[in-house]
Formats: structure tokens, C-alpha cells, sequence
């Protein structure tokens, strides 16, 4: 029997665990008073009302240019511990011209976001959350399961589940909520599965996960180790032989493999190719966390799945709309029935309070100003083509990890180009591991131009040998663009 019929299978069980156990959850969208003669039509989302653009517009350079004040500026450069207190009032700062604003302000390129889009300065965008915060305010708070979920959250889910080409979609309140919830709900299918709620070690399951993956994947699957329903192992990073390994020796039916698909902060893809050989092979659910490659990859935005042509062979795809989707939230999408016990087994997802109305309404408009304005694709791949041009370093994505080594030395660059008015932070442990701290993590967007990108390398030139990183790059040999 084929992974998907196996998993699907046992999830099926374990939703009708649930229901006989009357712990089946369900979601009931609220229609908000102002759209009660709506009703009849709410299952129509109206794109056409969304201003769209065919090139990159004045106001998309909102999302990649920002200012700090002098006093934040100076505690920057001398590397002096700050809360954040810093408050200036910017009155009379009125000076359009980049880096010539009054004394008090200091303006920035931001290379260091994962806006990758731009969308979140799109008119569509603001203009779908201004709507909606005029009409319903915040909408009703409360947890999805009570009463935080919409007909906007809805028309959102459906937006998503079409995009990932699945049966259906859960969002959450953040991309790490989506990898909790989903990872706890995965360790409750061998605890209802098993005879008396405490599953054998034949009847647990096993989860192998890339070492390099998000926090909220590992996190997710210690706390659900903790309810003594899974087994926890590592692969090295886009090993597949140690991956098939692991596999092979493996005695438990029930095996998951997870992994980012684009890598955050090495910029690299997972090997879908090889991953979907493997499943084949070891009938395996495969899930994927496309935070970085929703939007980003693929001819409709559709992820790292449609880049590859293996969006059937991916189980689950967990994703985030704090990307490239300009906005906030997380999703899982996948079939109904794991929608179902995700739901209702989903800790993260059932004790968080739903995202605001206003916020759906945006990431709704950001997902049709994604899959239609398609040159905002092309135009971030040119990015990548313009540094890889400039640096003749091999990047394979618009995530840029240059490794210094040390902490001082990569807080010593991030301060160089500060004073070139180019906002990139250190990236030190424990995001990273110790001694592999980056000199920066640099992430490219749309909104960029060709000069932006020239003007940064030139910065980085002056202490970087361009010759020497890229003669020693880690390029995944699966990466494409």
C-alpha cells in the first residue's frame, strides 16, 4: 500500500477515535454584522477589486527602507546594549531623498527581511486590511474553535489550499504555532491508535528530521516525544544516504520525514527529487515546512513542490504568511481529515487566539496579488542572478549565508555596513551553532533594484574576498532557481 493510503489510513482512525470519543472539534465560520445580506455571495471572493501592477511600483520601496534614529544609530555602531526605548518624535522629517533626511534619522536599505515580495506595502494588501478594520474592527477575539474564525479566515484557507494544490487547509496563528500544532496532533495519532493510550514501541512513530530545520519543528517534536507516542532521529543536512540509512534500519510502520524545503539561514533547497524517490521506497509521509519558498518558488508561487514538479508526492506542506507573503499567520495544508485532527488534537492551534479579521483580509489580497503578479517572481530571481553576477559567488536563492566565523568579526561587518546605510544583522548562536556565526544573512527581495544590489557589494567588497567565498560556498547540488 502507497504512504499517502497508509497515513490517510491511520488518520481516518484516529478522527473516528475522536468522534466516538466526542473530542472532534469543529470549525464554524462567523459572518460579521456587516455582511449579513452577503451571505448568498460569501463564497465569492471579488479579485477584481485588487489594484494590480505590472512593474515595480514607488511605494513598493516602503518595504525595504526604513530609518532608525541617531541615538539608536550610535548604540548600534558601539555595539551598546539597548531596550529598544529609544523614542524620537519625527516631526519635520519630510526630506524624500534617501540618506539625507534631518540629523535625528538616519535611513536604510533593509537587506535583512524576508519580504521578499514586497507585498506588504502593496496597495491591494493595505487597502483589504484598512477595509476590513473599517467595517469589522478587529472582528470577534477569541480562539478559532470559539468564535475567531470567519468567513474571511475561510475564503483565506481556501486561497491557500489552492495554491499548495490540497484537499483543504488550517491556518494557525504563526508559522511556529503551524509546526507545533501539527506536530503534537502527528504524536496523538499512535496515543489513539494504541490499546489503552499507551502505544508499544512498534506502534509509536518515527519522525526523522533534517538537522538543519526550523526551531519549531524541533520544538514541535520534543513536546511531542514528551507524550511518549514518537521516536526522534536526525539525518545530516540533505544527506540521503544517512537519510536511507536511518530508513532502513527503522522497524516502526508509521515513519514521517520532515524538513524545510528552503532553508532560512543557508539558503539551500532540501532534495525533493531524492526525498520522493525515497518515500516511494520507504512509504513515508512527507512533510514539508515551504516558509521560504511559498510565493517565492514555482511558476504560480505555489512553493518548492511546484518548482520541483512533486507537489503530489508531499504529504503535508506547512507554510507562513510572515514571508513572502508580506502579512502574519500560519498554515497547514493538507486533507481534510488531517485538517480534522489537527484541529481538534492540535495544542497550539486550540489554545491561541485567531488572527484579526484585518489581517486575513490581507493575506487573502496577498495571495491573488502573489499568484497574478508574477513578474514580482521574476524580478527577485534577477536579484539572485545580479549577485551571484557581481560576487561570482554560486547562491542558489535570495537567502545569502556568508559564514565569518566569529562573533566580533561578523559584528564588525554588520557594523560596516550600517555606516554604509545597509541594515543587516549578525546572525550569531543560538540561531546558529558556536564559531559559525554569519557575517550576514542576506535576503533579497523584489523590491530591490539592480543598483540596490551593486551598491551593496561594493560595500561588502572593501572586507570580503568575493574570490575566496565563493571558491568555498556550500551550493546544494539539488539547488535550481
Amino acid at each position: 500500500m502507497e504512504a499517502n493510503s497508509l497515513w490517510e489510513k491511520w488518520v481516518e482512525q484516529a478522527v473516528s477515535k475522536l468522534e466516538s470519543l466526542k473530542l472532534l472539534r469543529s470549525l464554524r465560520p462567523l459572518y460579521l454584522s456587516s455582511v449579513r445580506q452577503e451571505v448568498a455571495n460569501v463564497g465569492i471572493s471579488n479579485e477584481e477589486e485588487y489594484e494590480l501592477f505590472d512593474a515595480v511600483q514607488p511605494c513598493d520601496r516602503s518595504s525595504i527602507e526604513v530609518s532608525i534614529s541617531e541615538s539608536t544609530y550610535r548604540k548600534w555602531l558601539l555595539e551598546v546594549p539597548s531596550s529598544g526605548d529609544e523614542i524620537v518624535l519625527r516631526e519635520g522629517l519630510a526630506d524624500d531623498k534617501f540618506g539625507t533626511c534631518q540629523q535625528q534619522f538616519k535611513r536604510l536599505i533593509l537587506f535583512s527581511g524576508n519580504d521578499y515580495l514586497g507585498l506588504s506595502s502593496h496597495p491591494a494588501v493595505r487597502k483589504a486590511a484598512a477595509k476590513a478594520v473599517q467595517e469589522y474592527g478587529m472582528g470577534p477575539r477569541g480562539s478559532a474553535l470559539i468564535c475567531g474564525y470567519t468567513y474571511h479566515h475561510r475564503l483565506l484557507e481556501s486561497s491557500l489550499a489552492s495554491l499548495k494544490k490540497k484537499e483543504d487547509c488550517l491556518l494557525c496563528p504563526t508559522g511556529f504555532s503551524a509546526n507545533m500544532a501539527f506536530m503534537v496532533a502527528l504524536g496523538n495519532i499512535a496515543t489513539l491508535l494504541a490499546a489503552g493510550n499507551k502505544p508499544s514501541k512498534d506502534e509509536k512513530i518515527a519522525i526523522f528530521s533534517d538537522e538543519l530545520n526550523h526551531a519549531s519543528i524541533i520544538d514541535g517534536i520534543r513536546l511531542a516525544e514528551r507524550q511518549r507516542s514518537v521516536e526522534f532521529f536526525v539525518y545530516k543536512h540533505c544527506d540521503m544516504s544517512h537519510l536511507n540509512a536511518l530508513l532502513s534500519s527503522c522497524k516502526m510502520k508509521k515513519k514521517v520525514v520532515v524538513t524545510d524545503s528552503l532553508f532560512s539561514m543557508d539558503g539551500d533547497f532540501a532534495p525533493m527529487v531524492e526525498l520522493v524517490e525515497l518515500r516511494k521506497k520507504h512509504s513515508f509521509l512527507l512533510v514539508i515546512d515551504d516558509a521560504h519558498g511559498t510565493f517565492v518558488c514555482g511558476k504560480s508561487g505555489g512553493g518548492v513542490a511546484e518548482e520541483f514538479d512533486c507537489e503530489r508526492d508531499v504529504d503535508i506542506c506547512i507554510g507562513t504568511l510572515s514571508k513572502a507573503a508580506g502579512c502574519q499567520g500560519g498554515f497547514i495544508a493538507c486533507s481534510k481529515k488531517w485538517k480534522q485532527l489537527i484541529q481538534s488534537r492540535g495544542r497550539s492551534f486550540i489554545f491561541s487566539t485567531a488572527a484579526p479579521v484585518p489581517l486575513a483580509a490581507a493575506a487573502h489580497a496577498a495571495v491573488i496579488v502573489a499568484k497574478r503578479e508574477m513578474w514580482r517572481r521574476r524580478a527577485l530571481w534577477d536579484r539572485v542572478q545580479d549577485f551571484r553576477a557581481l560576487t561570482g559567488i554560486p547562491i542558489s536563492s535570495p537567502i545569502i549565508s556568508l559564514i565569518v566565523g566569529s562573533e566580533e568579526k561578523a559584528l564588525k561587518a554588520s557594523r560596516q555596513l550600517l555606516k554604509s546605510s545597509f541594515h543587516v544583522t549578525a546572525i550569531r548562536p543560538p540561531t546558529v551553532p558556536p564559531n559559525s556565526c554569519r557575517l550576514l544573512r542576506i535576503a533579497l527581495s523584489a523590491a530591490h533594484t539592480t543598483d540596490d544590489v551593486k551598491k551593496l557589494t561594493a560595500a561588502l567588497s572593501s572586507y570580503i574576498n568575493f574570490r575566496d567565498i565563493g571558491s568555498n560556498y556550500s551550493l546544494n547540488i539539488y539547488s535550481k532557481l
